[in-house]
């Protein structure tokens, strides 16, 4: 746990410092206060993680990265302190000018929650996928960054996240330990922090959208707190597009008409697409700025927005070509490079079809051409019953939706087009993922996040019982808190007090290519961080030049 507390308060600092430097740097040019610290982080957040993935394209994600990291944000400090310090002084004054008691509250809260995500972090649940392939594919950037055909090794180190370069950035492994684990359970925490904000409505009885919003997502953080310390990038990919949604529908409500804030969300929007490109649609909020930059003409910051947007996304393209040598892997639909280390189009159709089809329950491809109306009521069977209840609220709100949209345009209920764009995103996910592979891990969020913000707007609409719903919240609450607390006590061991649980290692066997060992499993189809490089059984490939870091192709191409 101890290890835990210090890499977060590095990730904590640099992401902070990085934060603010590119937003003090965007808010000279777009007139816009920044008004949550969160921002700051979450920002620094994304712009190490895509620093990261650049790096990976010329060297290990290391020792040498985290000092140019450090050496950045000391240029920022120096060029910022005093701007810095005004920021702290008056953050020190605004404290001051608070009521002391809920001050004190607050912060006893935070450093709670501080701890109690530490402890969570320090151990738990290892996911099975970073045994098979998350740790492996962290390793592979922390020794050599990216290299050319590592799909062909095995095809799910060709999925290319952009969480595992942030893992791979903050993992101290070059320090001759082991390889830390800790950014989701940072982001977790932080994710806390946000939700913490609904205390005042809950006890004013007056709820918006966007606390309904917080309301799932404290549910969510409860359901991974034992799982959080797992690299997986479905946890960062769930806790951003819970931000994302949290952030914007509050911006709406208090009535924020600078784009700036609308614009960074979106660009997050883009990021979030390189955690896991299945949240394409999260694009969808795109056309709020969008549209309030064209109508205005502002031509240069619609620009600016889509730099930004290229640049975040552009190591995670670069990436995918060299790794798989398509563009989007698994998806060949776009078909634009001949690249001799290019994963055969054969094996990445398969490789597409075999992720929906284990996502509607099945595990043979086969079954992939099986109608929805087939495989939907075999799915929905198999669910445990609070998801089962969460999916059939999604759906009925979908259905709600259209109809509340209806009335919008015939003029019966009052026209609220950008909370509706809000709710017509999430809805529009939602969907994506119920059509496509609706694992619940892969999708929870919208699953969580439909039925809170169609109900939650529709309720702060036009319902005024804010109190009997404020009261069933705080059972919620409780309940989820006796259930978390019981898990804990449940499975206390007096271990992982200074160092986190390591990654969980499997019995392998080796075998050599052209001179170079690999290690495959000696049962089943994982082998986890230490045996390296490996793969789930014997690969076919043909070394691309001496070593691994050349590359590879597959054998018979």
């Amino acid at each position: 746990m101890a290890s835990v507390i210090l890499n977060w308060i590095y990730i904590g600092i640099t992401t902070f410092v990085v934060g603010y430097g590119v937003l003090r740097f965007l808010t000279r040019h777009f007139a816009y206060q920044v008004k949550n610290a969160d921002a700051y982080l979450v920002c620094g957040l994304v712009c190490v993680t895509v620093y990261a993935q650049f790096f990976s394209l010329f060297a290990g994600v290391g020792l040498a990265a985290n000092l140019l990291l450090l050496a950045v944000c000391l240029v920022i400090v120096c060029r910022e302190q005093a701007a810095l310090a005004q920021m702290l002084s008056q953050c020190a004054a605004g404290w001051r000018a608070q009521d002391k008691k809920w001050l004190y509250l607050r912060g006893l809260l935070l450093l709670g929650l501080f701890l109690l995500f530490a402890y969570g972090t320090s151990r738990g649940q290892i996911h099975y996928d970073t045994g098979l392939y998350h740790a492996q594919s962290i390793r592979w950037m922390e020794e050599y960054g990216v290299v050319k055909g590592l799909g062909n090794l095995h095809c799910r180190l060709a999925y290319n996240s952009s969480s595992f370069a942030l893992s791979a950035l903050y993992s101290m492994a070059f320090l001759g330990g082991q390889s830390y684990h800790c950014a989701a359970g940072w982001l977790a925490f932080v994710l806390a922090a946000v939700c913490l904000r609904i205390g005042k409505p809950l006890r004013a009885g007056r709820l918006r959208t966007s606390d309904f919003a917080r309301v799932m997502c404290v549910y969510y953080l409860v359901n991974i707190f034992d799982e959080m310390i797992s690299p997986a990038s479905d946890y960062f990919m769930v806790l951003l597009a819970f931000y994302i949604v949290i952030r914007f529908l509050e911006l709406l409500e208090s009535g924020e008409r600078t784009i700036l804030p609308y614009g960074l969300l979106c660009v997050l929007g883009v990021f979030l697409m390189t955690v896991k490109l299945s949240a394409a649609c999260i694009l969808l909020l795109t056309v709020y700025p969008a549209v309030r930059l064209l109508r205005e003409k502002r031509w240069g910051e619609t620009g600016a927005y889509l730099g930004m947007g290229i640049v975040t996304a552009l190591p995670f393209f670069i990436r995918n070509v060299v790794i798989s040598g398509w563009l989007v892997y698994p998806f060949t639909q776009i078909d634009l490079f001949d690249l001799i280390w290019k994963i055969p189009k054969g094996l990445a159709d398969y490789d597409a079809k075999e992720i929906q089809v284990y996502g509607r329950g099945y595990t043979d491809v086969r079954q992939f051409e099986m109608p929805i109306r087939e495989w939907l009521p075999g799915w929905f069977r198999v669910l445990a019953g609070s998801d089962k209840l969460l999916v059939m609220m999604a759906a009925v709100s979908a259905l709600i939706l259209l109809l509340y949209a209806a009335g919008m345009v015939w003029g019966w209920w009052k026209r609220r087009w950008a909370l509706l764009l809000v709710q017509g995103t999430v809805t529009a996910c939602f969907l994506f993922w119920l059509c496509t592979s609706p694992l619940i891990r892969y999708g929870c969020v919208w699953v969580y996040l439909t039925p809170a913000v169609v109900f939650g707007g529709i309720l702060e609409a036009g319902l005024h019982s804010g109190r009997a719903v404020s009261a069933a919240v705080i059972l919620l609450f409780l309940y989820k808190g006796f259930a978390l607390g019981r898990e804990i006590v449940g499975s206390y061991e007096n271990d992982h007090w200074l160092t986190q649980k390591d990654y969980e290692n499997y019995e392998a066997y080796a075998y050599e290519i052209n001179g170079v060992t690999f290690y495959c499993p000696a049962e089943g189809d994982r082998v986890g961080y230490a045996a390296f490089p490996s793969s789930p059984s014997k690969a076919q490939i043909i070394l691309l030049g001496d070593g691994v870091k050349d590359g590879f192709r597959a054998a018979g191409k």
